[in-house]
Parts: structure tokens; sequence; C-alpha cells
């Protein structure tokens, strides 16, 4: 191609990507400042990765230098953002159709303080499911070099590395399609495109399942003593009594927004609940829509929304079923109306369940911290919802405050409590001078309101009257500790029944209760409660040939064992205080004796039930026998046969699926591998028994 074509084709893309600034301008005007330029004057080489504080999703971290020949596209993102979450789903679409062709690379530039810590940036990637690599970008190092102003920006780079345009905001879909089409099969016909395929480290191989997974928000239901909890990333909605015995589960716990009963109806990402007698309301976030579960008919169907996303922030007049929705996040009943926080277009809105017709009830859909008229006034990304009637309560997150709507005729807006957009923190005291950070859910009891203060890990009480916000539980700091001094990590609902505080502690796969008299706190254990089937899947083939995840090897010292009498393998591993082997997860051992090829083995595997022996292996310096098997408990016990005098080695690999005794928290993954060095002896009086011993944190 000449250099001329070349320059044709570069401007072509960025052209088509300049574009979308305009469409993305509105979703971000209060979240970024100024656009960034569509285009350098020039080919611009574009800055290398550096500056992250740490990597998820790679071993490594990766370098522009070394992905020459892909085309890359990096995502600029904050995970409070409900515009960058909006992304992810086409980022996953452009992965799919350009699976060798395609690397994105997150780039997490974080708002919030909270935000800047690489663990909560990995519970965010396991939690919407990111599959490619990401970088923690908390100083903005990367940010700055690309000279960035919005989140979410999304920046493409030729396989040549140079920037070629950029996207701002959402539904950029097509044309990034487009661009990226386009600059790949140039490079094909060039013959400078890298179209091996790329394996990363995911996150997901290094935890496992829990009964619960990041639980998002809680419906407690003081007269028929029940929990609705929603299960966001298993993709249902458990029920169980208030004291934590499981009813039942409503979904199968696969991703799908299938009607029917309760075994085939299908979820994604459940958030809000209502409860109106024996019918439950869903808002169901992912999906954009509002689901009814009928109770007693155990029957789940789809009242409001399309499954396609709102675009262009206006109610269309029509039924519930054809108006499009975008991220719902919690409800709230007051007779036949049901209010939607409708964290998507920063607005609340009103469905009245008699006419099935849904209205905007406040907000312009601007995102900003602006009080006044219902239909005047603005909020960004409201996601918690409560009411007594004649008020409705708002946790309006991304503007870090909490509000009050009138809601009769001319009721107005107005913030009760907190800073603006970029003016959080974790301050108590009254009105404008309170500090709280990504507020998420909202309980009132008896006046008061009580706050999940999400990302200072705290429940917090408001005074409506007074505006004066306290601390109630929660010492700040994220974890998972009981009692007087309890510690949350990132909860997103709560609710009050029988004088406690039911939280959904989200990033804990658990739901808390705190006394409202003592204050003391514990964690509610569901017993019974499983994942859905089909969640927890066995380590990767591929990944135990290279060590499985989070791979520690341990080299014992060499071991004997007499010969020509019956011998076995023992391996212990040792768990931490608090924590067990996952009953319902694939435990896998592997076993292998290690030779010279050519020279027969002097020790052999003796075959048991449940094991599956290979013989010697076909090319290659080595030769082996193995066993492998799922692992039922610890320890690990596998026969051996010394045949002949002489020396081997035994190669032991355990992947442990491990959990705290309550099953929340998490759930950790870990392979431990073993290179053992053997002697066989003559020697009366040797050992019969091998034993090789570990530990996990």
């Amino acid at each position: 191609m000449t250099r001329t074509r070349m320059r044709a084709l570069l401007w072509r893309v960025a052209a088509c990507l300049l574009l979308l600034s305009a469409a993305g301008a509105r979703a971000q005007e209060a979240k970024g400042g100024d656009e960034v330029p569509g285009r350098r004057e020039g080919r611009v080489r574009a800055p290398e990765l550096e500056g992250g504080r740490g990597w998820l999703n790679t071993e490594r971290p990766l370098t522009l230098a070394g992905l020459r020949g892909k085309v890359v596209l990096l995502d600029f993102w904050t995970y409070g953002c409900i515009n960058c979450l909006h992304v992810i789903p086409d980022l996953k679409r452009l992965e799919e159709k350009y699976p060798n062709e395609l690397v994105v690379i997150g780039v997490h530039s974080a708002k919030f303080d909270n935000e800047k810590e690489t663990e909560n940036i990995r519970r965010i990637v396991l939690r919407y499911g990111v599959e490619h690599p990401v970088v923690n970008d908390a100083d903005f190092r990367i940010w700055n070099a690309y000279a960035v102003r919005a989140w979410p920006t999304l920046v493409v780079i030729d396989p040549a590395g140079y920037v070629v345009g950029y996207a701002s905001g959402e539904g950029n879909y097509d044309v990034l399609d487009k661009a990226i089409g386009e600059l790949a099969a140039d490079a094909r016909r060039r013959g400078t495109l890298d179209a091996r395929p790329l394996k990363f480290a995911l996150e997901r191989a290094k935890t496992g399942d829990l009964p619960l997974a990041f639980p998002g928000k809680v419906l407690a239901d003081e007269r028929g003593e029940r929990l609705f909890v929603s299960d966001s990333n298993h993709n249902r909605v458990v029920v169980t009594r208030l004291d934590g015995t499981l009813l039942y589960t409503v979904g199968s716990g696969a991703r799908g927004r299938a009607d029917g009963d309760f075994e085939r109806a299908t979820f994604d990402g459940p958030q809000g609940l209502a409860l109106d007698g024996e019918v439950l309301y869903v808002a169901d976030t992912r999906n954009h829509l509002i689901r009814r579960v009928d109770l007693k008919g155990r029957a789940v169907s789809t009242v409001a929304g399309t499954g396609e996303q709102l675009r262009d922030y206006r109610v269309r007049l029509g039924t519930l079923a054809a108006v499009p929705l975008s991220s719902p996040w919690d409800l709230h009943l007051e007779g036949d109306r049901l209010y939607v926080a409708m964290a998507g277009p920063h607005q609340i809105w009103q469905v009245d369940l008699k006419t099935l017709r849904p209205s905007v009830f406040a907000g312009s859909g601007r995102e900003a911290r602006l009080d006044g008229s219902r239909d005047e006034a603005a909020f960004a990304q409201p996601s918690g919802l409560a009411g007594d009637g004649r008020t409705l309560y708002v946790a309006d997150s991304e503007s870090n405050i909490i509000r009050a709507i009138g809601t009769g005729a001319g009721g107005d807006v107005s913030t009760l409590a907190g800073g603006d957009l970029f003016e959080f923190g974790d301050r108590d005291g009254r009105g404008d001078e309170v500090r709280l950070q990504h507020p998420l859910g909202l309980a009132l009891h008896e006046g008061r309101l009580f706050i999940a203060d999400t990302y200072n890990h705290k429940i917090k009480i408001l005074d409506p009257r007074a505006r004066r916000v306290s601390t109630f539980a929660g010492t700040g700091k994220s974890g998972q500790s009981d009692g007087a001094r309890a510690e949350f990590y990132e909860p997103g609902g709560i609710a009050v029944a029988r004088g406690r505080l039911y939280v959904a502690d989200t990033n804990n796969h658990a739901v808390r209760v705190v006394d409202l008299s003592t204050r003391q706190t514990s964690t509610l254990v569901i017993r019974g409660l499983t994942p859905p089937p089909g969640t927890m899947q066995a380590p990767d083939e591929a990944a135990d040939a290279s060590g499985g995840p989070n791979a520690e090897e341990i080299k014992p010292a060499p071991q004997r064992l007499g010969l020509n009498e019956p011998a076995e393998l023992v391996v212990e591993v040792a768990l931490p205080a608090g924590y067990h082997l996952n009953p319902s997860a694939p435990h896998r051992y592997g076993v292998e004796v290690v030779g010279v090829k050519g020279v027969p083995t002097h020790l052999t595997l003796a075959p048991s039930l449940g094991q599956t022996l290979t013989g010697t292996a076909a090319g290659g310096e080595e030769s082996t026998l193995s066993s492998k098997s799922r692992l039922k408990a610890l320890p690990l016990r596998v026969g051996l046969r010394p045949a002949s005098p002489g020396t081997a080695v035994l190669r032991v690999q355990l992947t442990l699926y491990y959990c705290r005794e309550d099953n929340t928290g998490v759930c950790r993954i870990k392979t431990l591998v073993w290179r053992a060095p053997v002697e066989v002896t003559a020697e009366p009086g040797a050992p019969r028994e091998m034993r090789l011993r570990g530990k996990v944190e």
C-alpha cells in the first residue's frame, strides 16, 4: 500500500471515530470536562502504558511494543461510572468478533479513592466478567499521556502502534467495529497483522464460587418473616427466613431474560426489589428490564422493558413492555406506584401498575447535583430508594448525596446531605458538610434513614429533619469482622426487620445482620444454599499443564521406599484457620512418575477407583505414568508400586478450592506442585509410605 493510501485509511478511520464524540459528550458533560481531540496532526506514536500500580487478567505488564501487529483498543474507565459499565458488553462483542486481531486493554483511571485499590478493581473485574487485561492507572499517568478528559474514552491504536482515533461515551459499537475491521483487513493485506491467539491469566481462574456472588440488594418482609436477596452474579433471587433458613431460589442461575417457572427463568445482574403481597418486582439491571415474580404461582414474567438499552433518555409513550429502560438499579413501591431508580439516564421513573404506563417522575437526564422542581432537577446515577408515602428518598451515588423528593403535586427535589460529583470522602456532620463516597442503598426505619455508604465500607444514619449524618456501623476499612467493630466491603443494599438491619455486603458475598439496639454485627449463614449448577468450572487442562491456577511449586527433600512392598503416597495440606474445602468445587489432582525415555521406571502407580492411568508418552525425553482424578477429601492417598532399586521423581499437582466456614467472603483457588525425588531400596525396614506436606494462606 502506498503512503498516500495508508494516510487515507487512517484519516477515514479517525473521521469515523470523531463522529462519536458528540454522542458521548451529552452523557459525559459532567464527568470529565472537555472532549479529547479526535485526531492529532500527522501520525502520532501511541505512548507506552507506563506508570500503572498493577495489572489484572495478565501475568505480567503489557507493552504496546510487544503487541505490534495487533489492533489495540484502550478503554479508559472507572468502575463506579454507569456509562463505563454500559461499554463492557460492547467490548465483549468486539473481542468475540476479532479474537486474534484485537487486544482490548482496560485503563482504570479511578474517580473515587476507593476505586484506586487494585484489589477493589479485581472484584469489579470478577463481578462484570471482564476478561481482557486491566491496568490500575490510579495516578493518571496513562490518562495524561493520552490527554483523556472523560469516562469512558476509547482509544484505537493501529497494528503499527499509532493512535488513529478515539470515541467518548457509550453506544459506539458500530463505528468501533468498522474502524477495527478496516485496520485489521489492511494489516492483513500488507502482511503486518499478527493473528496469533493470545491467552491471558484471568482473575476468575484464581477464585472459586460461593453460595452468594456479589449480592446487590436485600428486602426484608417482616410480616412474612422472609428475606429476599438479589444474588446478582448468580443471576437469581434467594429467598430465606429472617434467620437464614433457605426457602427457595428464583431463577436457574444462567444469564438470560427468559420468563417461566422458577427453575427455567433467567436474569442478568438483578438488583432492586419491591414486594406487593405475594408479588415481587425485580430490577433486572443488566437486562434493562423489570420482572414480576409470582411467589405463589412460582412464575417469572416481564412487565417493563424491551431488553434493549434506552439510548436517547426519553420515555416513549406506550405500554411498559414497549419502552426501553437503562440500568434500573432500585425499586420502591407505594400503592400502585412503582418508583424506579433509573441509573442509566440519571432519572427517577414512575410506573402506574394499574395502567402499565411509565413516566419520568424526576430528573432532566442531565448528570449533576441540581435541586428544584422535579422536571428541572438533575441526578447522577441514582441507585437506592426508600420512602414513607409523602417523601421519596434517593441515594444519588455519583453525586455522593442523599436526596428527598416530595411525592405530592408540585413536589420539589432537595439535597439532605453530602457533597457533589467530585466532592466526596468520609465525614459525618450536617447537610453540605457531610462527605459520602458512592452510597448505593437506603432503608427507612422510625424516621431515620440508614445509608449504605458503599465506598466508605460503612453504614450511616441520616436524620432527614436535622440533615445530620453519623456513622452507625463499620470502621471505614474493608474487611469482614463481626462484633462491635464490624467491617464491611462495599455494602450495596440494606433493609430493616424485627430490630435488625440486613446488609447486602456485596464484595464479601454475604448478608450481614446488625442488631439495632446493640450494634453487634453477625454474618447470616444460609444453610443448604449452593452455587447454581455449572458455575463452578474445573481447572483448564491447558492451565494444568503449565502449573494450574495460582500455582506454587514445593521442593521436598528426597524420600525412600521399600522394594516390592505395597506403598502409599499421602499428601497433606493445611488450610487457614476458619476455612474448609468447598464441597461443591471440582478439586483435582494429578500424580506422575517421571523417568528417562527408554529406561524402565523404578516406581509405578497402583490404579484405584476413580483414577485414570496413562502410560509412556510418545516422543520427548521423558516417559510418564500418571493418575488424574477429582479429589474428594484431604489427605490425598495414592497407591504406589516400587518395582526395582533406583531413583524416580514423583510430580504431584493439587488444585483446591477453599472457603470460609460460613461460605462467605471469598473462595480461593490454589494449586500446589511437588517434584519429589524418590529412592527405591531393597534395604530391610525401608518406609512403605511417602508423605508430602503443604499449606495455603
